[in-house]
């Protein structure tokens, strides 16, 4: 079934030429105007459900930024749409707990793939595929993170769907598995937990376009748990900055 409308994708919004071939991909659709404030001429295009997107341009590129909303679900709907009306390099651009106990809130995480602890993936491929960043966007994200001077780090995020479930385990009647599992990522070196990567990445690997994930690491748990220094930071314009100037980049191989 075609559930596009005059050439409208159903749940965006947008028409073939609407947005840009480069997306950023952040999920509360009001920090798409911040966003589109780094574009030239950047105008409101769409605004549907939880999908805000503007359209501008980064070094004479048309480029856009398209909200998902909160998890996987929404994430993989506004990936499939942009897709469809031509867009095919992603960066998104959120907010992470961090888990690894080096890392800081405040700090950069990029990711390099997530794991699929989340309903989405399951709907698009095996259990065994695995959900990776573009290494082309994740060369670009560090490049970029070192040019602004921002403490950043590389390495595995986990998704999930349930925010609560991480953060009251204990009051879910399968508390016993989602502690053990949090148990098992910490000793395997992941670095935070989020809810969007897995689902783009998997999906951008089915549609064939370069998808990576940066993060603002808004405080660690483990950290406050061993009674570190933990510092809450929300302002996520260091985030939406690497992902700038990572798109920048990345239009700028591009031509060559």
């Amino acid at each position: 079934m075609n559930y596009s409308e005059n050439n409208e994708q159903y749940h965006i919004g947008l028409k073939p030429g609407d947005a840009g071939e480069y997306v950023i991909l952040p999920g509360d659709p009001k920090r798409c105007k911040k966003i589109a404030e780094y574009f030239e001429n950047a105008q409101l295009i769409a605004d549907r459900r939880e999908f805000t997107t503007y359209t501008g341009y980064l070094n004479g590129v048309k480029v856009s930024v398209t909200s998902t909303g909160i998890g996987g679900p929404s994430a993989a709907i506004a990936l499939e749409e942009l897709v469809n009306v031509g867009a095919k390099t992603f960066i998104r651009v959120g907010t992470c707990g961090g888990m690894d106990i080096n890392i800081k809130g405040g700090d950069i995480v990029i990711a390099t793939g997530a794991i699929r602890m989340e309903g989405t993936t399951k709907e698009y491929a095996p259990i065994e595929f695995p959900a990776v960043a573009n290494l082309d966007i994740i060369n670009a994200l560090v490049q970029s993170a070192k040019n602004l001077n921002f403490e950043y780090h590389t390495g595995i995020v986990q998704c999930k769907d349930s925010f609560y479930g991480q953060h009251y385990p204990e009051k879910m009647p399968v508390g016993y598995e989602l502690m053990n599992k949090w148990e098992a990522w910490k000793k395997l070196g992941c670095l935070a937990s989020e809810m969007e990567s897995a689902a783009l990445f998997v999906a951008g690997s089915l549609l064939r376009v370069k998808v990576g994930s940066v993060f603002l690491t808004v405080a660690n748990q483990e950290r406050e748990k061993q009674n570190l220094d933990n510092p809450v930071i929300h302002d996520t314009d260091k985030a939406i900055k690497t992902a700038v100037e990572a798109l920048k980049i990345l239009i700028a191989q591009d031509k060559e």
